[in-house]
């Protein structure tokens, strides 16, 4: 079974103060065992120490003869080692003393709980040992006593071993053991609180200047940070407020350069529209002489024919494209029955015998006669012009609008360029380069159905390729 994934934290200040609260932990801990182990040695030190001064005052204390004894001297007897034993016992002690055949004791221990290696060592020096007794921990003491034989120490056989508890030390040590704990915790607590506030004082300068960027990427290119102090956060800060300065410049530049570049194309459009209506009463007076004239020139006048037409549709939708930069293209919304609407734009182009048209005859919407014209057109030419029949147009209300499709059975669009087919003067393919059309049709489209607040969409068929509009209620 595979356990969850725990995700690693991302955010900055989640990372501060995570490092700076484990940096508090780790100091805590140390600090606390140092101070813990510190402490236990000299308990433990003391505790030897006062045992060791008992045992060796009270068997330097004995008077009576042991070893080797000397002319005159009797043996001691039991009482001899029980007064020993008495003087080294105490409260919770266990003594015993041990001299050839004799033992006497003192405490609830017995003889067996002295361990083999502390006995064997006792003949040599002082010796102390730890050990667990019956769930109690104790610090045994062993001895043996020497006696001065012609200036030489002279071993007497003479042994003494006392049981000292240390429970009162290990309440000591529970009790600092608990202390250092909840110190540790309080430590810790004012280390987490001390990193949040320095986390947030670290982290302020760093919030302003992602709303600041956030400001200039919404467009509010004359923000600006005070800045403070002189360390690497205020130095960011001065080079964050050069570099907005140096963008508003450029924006306004830039900005500035595309007015005109609108200026001229309005301006150009407007002027060409005189010339091209006077050509194109020429045109359809030569059209009319066409069929009359020798094969040569009547094709040099479809030719002009059809590149006046071209160059009046490229004015037309060139006059159109700057009223939407300009931001003067307003809507009239009144209500359409759309099938009809569908039907006088496919009329009107001579297009009614090559499509065909699926709507309710009752299907009515609160749209932009005018506006909604230009979007089924625009569509409807691009299928006619670059696809191939059936070309499709189907209309039917949603649960929030209108959904208009317009379908043909052509080749499609090809995949990498069907992203940019609402862009200006685009043309998908090298062979479409002068092709019919001005490239201006499908983002006119497009901007006539944002207009609307609709959304427009493209998608390859198999054949041909469609296209969707829905338009919301007003």
């Amino acid at each position: 079974m595979r356990l969850p994934r725990i995700p690693r934290p991302t955010g900055l200040r989640a990372r501060l103060v995570i490092t700076f609260t484990l940096v508090a932990v780790g100091a805590a801990l140390l600090v606390a065992t140092i101070g813990y182990e510190l402490a236990k040695s000299a308990l433990v030190s003391r505790a030897e120490t006062t045992a060791l001064d008992v045992v060796t005052r009270e068997l330097s204390s004995i008077t009576f003869p042991v070893g080797k004894l000397r002319p005159g001297e009797a043996p001691p007897s039991q009482r001899d080692l029980q007064r020993v034993a008495h003087a080294l016992s105490g409260p919770g002690r266990s003594v015993f003393v041990e001299y050839r055949n004799m033992v006497a004791a003192e405490g609830p221990l017995s003889m067996s709980d002295v361990p083999n290696e502390l006995h064997g060592r006792a003949k040599q020096s002082v010796v102390t040992q730890r050990k667990i007794i019956r769930d109690e921990l104790y610090l045994i003491v062993g001895a043996e006593v020497y006696r001065a034989n012609a200036g030489v120490p002279e071993a007497t056989g003479l042994r003494a071993f006392a049981f000292f508890p240390l429970h009162d030390d290990e309440a000591q040590l529970a009790t600092l053991r608990n202390a250092l704990t909840r110190t540790s915790i309080v430590i810790v607590l004012i280390a987490l609180v001390v990193a949040l506030l320095s986390a947030r004082q670290v982290l302020l300068p760093v919030r302003r200047l992602s709303a600041a960027a956030q400001a200039l990427g919404e467009g509010r290119l004359d923000t600006r940070l005070p800045v403070h102090g002189q360390d690497e956060l205020a130095g960011l800060t001065a080079r964050f407020n050069d570099a907005a300065a140096a963008l508003e410049l450029s924006v306004a530049e830039l900005r500035s350069l595309e007015a005109m570049s609108r200026r001229f194309v309005a301006d150009v459009s407007h002027e060409l529209r005189t010339p091209l209506t006077a050509m194109t009463a020429v045109a359809d007076m030569l059209f009319e002489e066409a069929d009359h004239l020798p094969e040569a020139p009547a094709e040099a006048v479809r030719l002009v024919l059809r590149e006046i037409e071209r160059l009046r549709e490229l004015v037309e939708h060139l006059i159109e494209v700057s009223r939407f930069d300009a931001g003067t293209a307003t809507l009239n919304l009144e209500p359409v029955n759309v099938a009809d609407s569908i039907a006088d734009c496919l009329e009107v182009r001579g297009w009614s015998d090559q499509v065909t048209v699926k709507a309710s005859q009752g299907l009515t919407a609160h749209l932009d006669p005018s506006r909604f014209d230009v979007i089924v057109a625009n569509l409807v030419g691009n299928a006619l012009k670059h696809g191939l029949p059936p070309v499709l147009v189907s209309a039917r209300a949603t649960e929030n609008g209108l959904e208009v499709k317009v379908r043909d059975h052509g080749k499609g669009i090809p995949h990498e360029a069907l992203p940019h087919v609402f862009d200006r003067f685009f043309k998908a393919g090298a062979g479409r380069a002068r092709s019919q059309g001005s490239g201006l049709g499908l983002a006119i489209a497009r901007s006539n159905v944002l207009l609307h607040g609709g959304t427009i969409s493209v998608r390859p068929q198999t054949p041909g390729t469609l296209f969707t509009v829905w338009l919301p209620h007003s």
